[in-house]
């Protein structure tokens, strides 16, 4: 069986606690494709290069999801040649035998247009700085705000495969969401595309 999900949004709204959920819950692989991202550029060197001889055991690394590496993946992604680089990783992990669920930036929109479902997962950039704050541990609320907004302009403004949602996406504000509230939604869809 090859069943795509396609979960998109801004950083710190919940795809990837969704993704992750819904993986595990219908038996689907499950990658997170900012962690290419941020895997080109803390691996450094040239972009382009990194990102063409980029291996699965990279998104391994312990390193991908401090604060850095996410401001470094979002200046590595707006870079059209890195992302060209990793979409076919992308688009051949999404087509796999079993079915999968992709959460990123692009994936309902340019990575995988025809995926069964689709969602673009949101919240308010206040909430999402929050959670960021508590999940990284470091920094102040005010900076990530800050870096919450800057790379939501970042994301939303580059020439190539901007943040947005595709056309046929649900919406999903998961602001005032818990978790479970907010998997529950995620699967409800899921669950009715494959007729469970």
């Amino acid at each position: 069986m090859q069943f795509t999900v396609a979960i998109d949004g801004p950083a710190a709204a919940g795809k990837g606690t969704i993704s992750r959920a819904l993986a595990q819950e219908f038996g689907l692989a499950h990658l997170d494709t900012g962690l290419l991202y941020r895997a080109v550029a803390v691996k450094g060197g040239d972009p382009v290069a990194t990102a063409q001889a980029l291996l699965p055991e990279d998104l391994a690394r312990d390193d991908l999801r401090s604060l850095q590496a996410g401001e470094a993946a979002s200046r590595v992604a707006a870079m059209a040649e890195v992302r060209a680089a990793l979409t076919e990783f992308q688009r051949s992990f999404a087509r796999r035998e079993g079915g999968a669920v992709l959460d990123g930036r692009d994936i309902g929109t340019v990575i995988c247009p025809q995926a069964d479902v689709k969602l673009f997962v949101t919240a308010s950039p206040e909430v999402r700085a929050e959670r960021r704050w508590k999940e990284a541990g470091e920094g102040s609320y005010d900076d990530v705000l800050a870096q919450v907004r800057d790379r939501d302009a970042r994301d939303q403004g580059r020439a190539d495969a901007p943040l947005c949602a595709a056309d046929d996406a649900v919406v999903l504000d998961t602001s005032t969401l818990s978790i479970a509230e907010a998997v529950a939604q995620a699967r409800a869809l899921v669950a009715a595309k494959l007729g469970r």
